[in-house]
């Protein structure tokens, strides 16, 4: 079993907790915590319980050889500038953050210093609950992009020890990988509030009970079919299905109308683009129309 000789995380949020604990055997020493806020820095160290608050960047950098970057996007490079500015000369730790937007090429400031550096970002959402957080990391998905071989190489050791599977994601294509993420998951949040309210205008209690079973269903097929699982009126050629829809949503919901013109027409294109079948110039049009009772 790998073991460091003390692993330090800058950060106090859910990621954070969830790392030091997740990590927390695999350090000789306890963890080192660091963050802006100390109220918060001392609850994230209650809460792992084999953890210790760091003085400082200056503690941090001296004493740990596996750093973890887990604060949000913005606050990344800033806090690769103080890690920089108070590594000693001569120290060579592995450093990664788990941002799915940046890949390895913000940790420069670090890597010119010595550190072996990477971006490892885990594919699974976190609510606050360290221990259950630790259980789903085994066996989830970790993007890494690292900025050496022997990185990538460690990169994927730490993976294994998290017991998560690590999938290769090139620096240039971080951002494409991170678009993809929020397409799927924040996007389908905004897609269901939408069918939600449309519920809610025809007097249906409940709506997200009343959707639960179909989306579930809908999610599921799909993650195991991908586009092959599509059902409903555009697959089956039911084009005045789609114009009553289009029509109701403009009298009762016009606000959600845009959000299902979008999705209508991607749902065409991927029909066509997949021969599934060849959607009717007519119906594309009165989707693509600015009207909201075509």
């Amino acid at each position: 079993m790998t073991v460091y000789r003390q692993i330090g995380v800058v950060g106090s949020g859910r990621v954070a907790s969830a790392l030091a604990l997740a990590l927390g055997p695999h350090s000789a020493a306890p963890p080192l915590l660091h963050a802006r806020s100390p109220g918060r820095l001392r609850a994230a160290v209650a809460s792992i319980g084999r953890a210790s608050a760091a003085s400082g960047y200056q503690e941090l950098a001296g004493a740990c050889d596996l750093v973890a970057i887990a604060v949000s996007d913005d606050s990344i490079e800033p806090v690769v500038a103080d890690i920089a500015r108070a590594m000693p000369a001569g120290r060579t730790p592995f450093v990664f953050h788990v941002s799915g937007r940046s890949g390895a090429a913000i940790l420069d400031p670090l890597r010119m210093k010595g550190a072996r550096t990477a971006a490892i970002h885990p594919v699974m959402t976190f609510t606050g609950d360290p221990a259950s957080e630790v259980r789903r990391m085994a066996g989830a998905r970790f993007a890494i992009t690292a900025s050496s071989e022997a990185a990538l190489a460690e990169a994927h050791a730490l993976v294994r020890l998290l017991g998560g599977v690590a999938v290769e994601i090139a620096e240039d294509r971080r951002p494409l990988y991170h678009a993809a993420l929020s397409h799927a998951a924040n996007h389908l949040v905004t897609l269901l509030s939408g069918s939600a309210r449309v519920l809610e205008a025809t007097g249906a209690e409940d709506p997200y009970g009343l959707l639960a079973p179909l989306v579930r269903a809908a999610l599921e097929n799909s993650l195991t079919r991908g586009f092959a699982a599509l059902s409903g009126p555009l697959l089956r050629g039911d084009d005045e299905t789609v114009r009553g829809h289009l029509s109701a949503l403009g009298n009762y919901c016009p606000e959600v109308l845009p959000a299902y013109r979008a999705m209508a027409l991607a749902t065409l294109d991927e029909l066509e683009r997949t021969g599934s079948r060849a959607p009717s110039s007519a119906l594309r049009k009165d989707l693509e129309s600015h009207d909201p009772t075509p």
